[in-house]
């Protein structure tokens, strides 16, 4: 036969009840900043980013955007890991100099690096626009980023990928931790557009 669980006594219910609350407002918090975030709207720009990792979801948005609103570069980020396969695939069979097409290689292979890369491609090809290609989830650390460490104006849109509900909390957790980070520790020293 079980034990009985002890009651709670009224400050540990309090507690609990706050606790609970806080739970469910970050829930629906992230529900909608890493779910929920499809553009209002889209227009051409000078070039089309697809930020590494999820290829196989992400490099067809940005083909795409690239054919839909005759964007004239697309620019990948080949990192040679296990989720980039498809855009290491397109770079690695690509004749070079390709206008229509830009690879690189991020110092760092995490979105830091992308972002200073990044950075440093937009402002010599003089580019003024860019559409960031990245999936939901990773949208606004993404975006936080980008505006960071470059002056072009910087559109976003995302791919949304098919996760289980254990992968969407686990980068739930993993996205509200991110984006406090980038908050708290700006990554580039370049000023934003128009300040």
């Amino acid at each position: 036969m079980p034990l009985p669980l002890p009651a709670l006594n009224p400050l540990g219910a309090r507690i609990l009840a706050w606790l609970s609350a806080a739970a469910l407002l970050w829930l629906v918090f992230a529900i909608q900043l890493f779910v929920n975030v499809d553009p209002l709207s889209v227009h051409r720009t000078d070039a089309v980013v697809m930020l590494g990792g999820a290829a196989a979801e992400r490099l067809p948005v940005a083909q795409q955007m690239q054919r839909d609103y005759g964007i004239p570069v697309l620019v990948l980020s080949h990192t040679d890991t296990r989720g980039n396969v498809a855009a290491d695939d397109a770079c690695n069979a690509a004749d070079f100099p390709n206008p229509r097409l830009l690879c690189f290689r991020p110092d760092e292979y995490d979105t830091r690096g992308e972002a200073r890369a990044i950075g440093k491609i937009a402002e010599a090809n003089g580019w003024k626009s860019i559409t960031v290609v990245t999936s939901s989830y990773h949208l606004s650390r993404a975006q936080r980023l980008m505006e960071q460490c470059t002056t072009a104006d910087v559109q976003m849109v995302n791919s949304h990928p098919q996760l289980s509900m254990g992968q969407w909390l686990r980068r739930f957790v993993i996205e509200t931790g991110g984006l406090l980070d980038v908050s708290l520790r700006p990554e580039c020293a370049v000023p934003q557009a128009g300040t």
